[in-house]
């Protein structure tokens, strides 16, 4: 058997090493805490026959009404190939529905109907109740860093973008 490979430790390292050494324990962590956060959710989705997709699709749209299917591409950062299959299953299954645009008639304004609305909220709800959990483990400023660390790991040229969406105005 190999010999384990040591946390990462970048208070014992020079700035100039911590590019090297992989942060296996970070990699692992992050991806245990998103098998975990996306757990209860992706239970009730498989009730629906949805999956993970069908999820960030209704949370967007149900966070931002109107949401054109071109700001939802380039939030999700994935084709309109990838998005037709999912948007056209949560727009038969009546969670989200497609009109019109007032000003452009070719534009598609994506809103959550009442069911998507509950769906997503359910959801939202669940995975509020397992950050706010661990949330109360940490100091008063945890939700800062936390948020901070998050933002942070965005790449630069995104980052001002998903401020916006998150904390400011919403609009793509």
């Amino acid at each position: 058997m190999p010999d384990a490979i040591p946390a990462f430790r970048p208070d014992r390292l020079g700035k100039d090493v911590l590019a090297e050494l992989p942060a296996y324990d970070l990699i692992e962590l992050f991806f245990f805490a998103y098998r975990d956060f996306v757990s209860d959710p992706d239970r009730i989705l498989d009730e629906y026959g949805f999956g993970r997709a069908h999820h960030r699709v209704l949370h967007f749209v149900d966070r931002q009404p109107g949401l054109t299917i071109a700001e939802l591409l380039d939030i999700l950062k994935i084709t309109k190939q990838s998005l037709n299959r999912v948007l056209k299953e949560l727009i038969e299954k009546d969670f989200i529905e497609s009109r019109t645009g007032t000003s452009d008639r070719r534009q598609r304004l994506l809103f959550a109907t009442a069911q998507g609305h509950d769906l997503a909220l359910k959801l939202a709800k669940l995975q509020t109740r397992r950050i706010m959990r661990a949330l109360s483990e940490l100091d008063p400023d945890g939700k800062k860093h936390v948020s901070g660390y998050l933002l942070r790991l965005i790449d630069p040229d995104d980052r001002a973008h998903v401020e916006r969406l998150v904390f400011g105005d919403g609009k793509t």
